[in-house]
């Protein structure tokens, strides 16, 4: 019997939304304070994921101003499919609020956003028979707007609102026969996380609640998949349900860590008395019926491309000026815009980490700048291989907290720097320990190895996951290749 691991998406991909054209899975994550925004994925089979771009990849769609804090800008976005058009809802917390914006193939060009009149975060978008399109967002309320305009024609109008736990978001409407049901996120998005559901004939309600709530929650177990929630459910072409959700990974001593950040995770679904029913969310789980792998990106990008793969990210925004794959081709030429990754507005061009054990590395050509690799969680969690003045050193920054741990000289021209997480030996308290490297012609000198529970979310605090990537704070520098490698 054929079975897949979860996460089906690792790495920090959070907030999922699915939908199917055909024998097609699209699906959507947030992408918080990070440019190009809203990472979108195809699939046959809804285990093997492929990314096909970003639906926010320029900055007439996503504008996030240099004051926008680690965890702001891009929350939760739903994608649907309705009248021949790719629909994408989402928050920019940041900046402007709810928004939409459509585009006739997921590849793109996606439109400009059109704004939508209705406060709140986690938008959903659901259609009914007469055509007109339901907006639900957190809290619970829902208006039938005007996709076109993004005004409201009737509403906001509240909703069910979940068991009575803290936090009911994530809203999701589905018909289903003759019932409109109603999926809300409740409990909050760390270990209180799960998922409820409640129905009615209309979405104005009146809504009838669930009797076997929790649809799905692993709160106070000892599962290896902790934070479930969020969920977004989906009918395959052969007619079985399945959900896609986030969940985390935690390791180390109590209270555990999780330094991917949230995942995405895959589950089936069964109907029963009128309900949808779902067990636990388990690391290895029975396939779906379509078995239909993709295949793996390369290990190694040589930059030799016109443009960046989609999964590079970089802080808030990404201006021309900063980068170039021209000016030096082969090569990654990156240019300060920030003399610190201790603050905002610096040059930071990364990819997430999305394996518990990975080795990252890149070939790089300081020239005169001030250049290197770096992993982290926001300006004030980061572990640096920085290259200036002929020397490498092993930097941390932990908090309010900024120290060079270890140095070692470098010969000028180009020098290999090399990141490595690893879970084993990694100690009784962390999850993790993150190596610090430099490869010479003598052989790799280790220059630190660090806890990774500096660079967790239960220490950094927020949303997001280890990004790990190429970083310069003062001239020009440029990057020959950068390698990410999953070593378990």
């Amino acid at each position: 019997m054929r079975t897949y691991d979860n996460p089906v998406i690792p790495g920090f991909h959070p907030d999922p939304s699915v939908c199917r054209v055909g024998e097609d899975y699209y699906l959507v994550c947030s992408s918080f304070e990070y440019f190009p925004g809203v990472p979108l994925f195809h699939s046959r089979d809804l285990v093997h994921w492929r990314q096909l771009g970003n639906v926010l990849d320029r900055p007439t769609q996503l504008t996030l101003p240099d004051d926008t804090p680690a965890s702001g800008g891009v929350y939760a976005p739903t994608i649907r499919y309705h009248d021949g058009l790719f629909h994408v809802v989402t928050t920019n917390v940041s900046a402007g609020g709810n928004l939409l914006v459509t585009a006739e193939r997921p590849e793109g060009p996606w439109s400009d956003p059109v704004w939508i009149d209705v406060p709140g975060i986690d938008p959903d978008l659901a259609w009914d028979e007469n055509g007109d399109c339901w907006c639900a967002v957190a809290g619970v309320a829902v208006a039938r707007i005007d996709t076109r305009t993004g005004k409201v024609l009737e509403g906001p109008l509240p909703m069910w609102s979940g068991t009575g736990l803290r936090d009911p978001e994530a809203p999701h409407l589905y018909r289903v026969g003759e019932w409109w049901y109603l999926l809300v996120a409740e409990g909050g998005t760390a270990l209180g996380h799960g998922v409820s559901v409640a129905r009615a004939r209309s979405p104005r309600g009146p809504w009838e609640t669930a009797p076997a709530n929790p649809l799905v929650s692993h709160r106070g177990t000892g599962e290896p998949v902790q934070c479930t929630g969020h969920a977004d459910l989906v009918q395959a072409a052969d007619g079985s349900w399945w959900a896609v959700l986030l969940g985390t990974r935690p390791r180390g001593w109590f209270p555990e860590f999780h330094v991917l950040g949230r995942e995405t995770f895959l589950a089936p679904v069964e109907w029963a008395d009128g309900w949808p029913r779902m067990g636990r969310v388990r690391e290895r789980e029975q396939a779906p019926a379509v078995w239909h792998p993709v295949e793996r990106p390369p290990v190694r990008d040589d930059f030799t491309g016109t443009g960046l793969a989609p999964h590079w990210i970089s802080p808030r925004s990404r201006p021309d000026g900063c980068w170039s794959l021209a000016q030096r081709p082969g090569w990654l030429t990156l240019t300060a815009t920030g003399d610190s990754l201790d603050r905002a507005g610096h040059t930071f061009v990364g990819r997430r980490q999305q394996h518990p054990d990975c080795r990252a590395a890149a070939l790089l050509d300081p020239g005169t700048a001030r250049a290197g690799l770096s992993v982290r969680i926001d300006e004030a969690h980061h572990y640096d291989l920085e290259v200036s003045g002929g020397a490498v050193r092993a930097v941390a920054r932990i908090g309010p907290l900024r120290q060079t741990i270890s140095e070692h000289p470098v010969p000028a021209g180009p020098v290999t720097l090399v990141v490595e997480t690893h879970t084993t030996g990694a100690g009784r308290g962390g999850p993790d320990a993150v190596a610090l490297s430099v490869e010479t012609s003598d052989g790799v000198v280790r220059l630190a190895e660090l806890d990774g529970r500096y660079l967790s979310t239960q220490v950094a605090g927020g949303f997001t996951g280890r990004v790990i990537g190429m970083y310069v704070t003062e001239g020009r520098a440029a990057f020959d290749w950068f390698a990410y490698v999953p070593m378990s």
